[in-house]
């Protein structure tokens, strides 16, 4: 059952590759992906094989599900680089094509400039939900707030709710980030998790996959499929690459769920006590 399953998720790799070459159109990534799109049919064979040698079958026609014609409709709409994480997380690799580069430097010349890359991904969410935790907190305590006092002119009643409203919200929205990380974290750990496995079956199709996404960022064919050889050869080291350059991940960076939430709570709390300081200084 599950070679039947990672032949399905082959097939719908396929799919998802040659919908993206589509939207690429006229573009260099086309035939990257058209590429792929062969690699991602050639892995389905060899699973095909492990199906049929069990005893099983495998359908004659590959039929995509109603998330990934969801998916392929959106790419169409918005484009691969706004779905470049759906696509991740539906096993469509080369996703860190879609990263934002020095124009200068198409392919990262060290490991530490490969992780200052996906690092600004990640520091940028970081700021993000900051600012949307002061944010958040500043405007909901303030309307709380502002709703007590025109019922009550007792200072202490008007403390206590926003006391009460600063607590509250901090704490929903330290679990809520925490459960929303640990989910993310949890999702990368399975795509990085599906890499090994595959890794360790057919690291020659992992190889030539690899040899493609340096090739287009501006390797040469020849040097892209050494360094890919290079690369796969040493099992660590092939498994965070594949991580970086197939699905766009760092794999030292997935997230903290604790931290976020630490972050989220403090942010929060320090947005929601702007309103109180009148109250508080009195």
């Amino acid at each position: 059952m599950q070679a039947l399953a990672s032949w399905e998720e082959e097939k719908r790799s396929a799919y998802l590759y040659r919908i993206v070459s589509d939207a690429e159109c006229g573009t260099p990534r086309q035939i990257l992906f058209l590429e792929l799109a062969a690699a991602a049919d050639r892995q389905a064979a060899i699973w095909e094989g492990v199906v049929r040698a069990g005893g099983e079958s495998t359908p004659d026609r590959y039929r995509p599900d109603m998330r990934a014609r969801l998916v392929a409709a959106l790419v169409g709409k918005f484009g691969p680089r706004r779905l470049r994480t759906i696509l991740a997380a539906m096993k469509v690799r080369g996703m860190s094509l879609y990263c934002k580069a020095d124009p200068g430097h198409p392919f990262p010349l060290s490991p530490k400039a490969e992780a200052r890359r996906h690092g600004g991904i990640e520091q940028g969410g970081q700021l993000r939900a900051a600012v949307f935790g002061v944010n958040d907190g500043l405007v909901s305590n303030a309307s709380l707030i502002m709703g007590i006092a025109g019922a009550t002119q007792h200072g202490e009643a008007i403390l206590l709710t926003g006391l009460a409203g600063l607590l509250a919200g901090a704490f929903s929205m330290a679990a809520g980030e925490y459960i929303s990380v640990r989910a993310q974290r949890e999702m990368y750990e399975y795509q990085i998790g599906l890499e090994r496995e595959e890794l360790a079956h057919y690291p020659e199709e992992e190889a030539a996959e690899l040899a493609l996404i340096f090739a287009a960022r501006g390797l040469p064919k020849e040097v892209a499929q050494r360094l890919a050889d290079t690369v796969i050869a040493d099992p660590d080291k092939a498994l965070d690459t594949l991580a970086r350059e197939e699905l766009g991940l760092n794999p030292d960076e997935l997230g903290a769920p604790w931290g976020a939430a630490f972050s989220s709570f403090f942010s929060f709390a320090a947005g929601a006590a702007v309103p109180l300081l009148p109250f508080l200084l009195g």
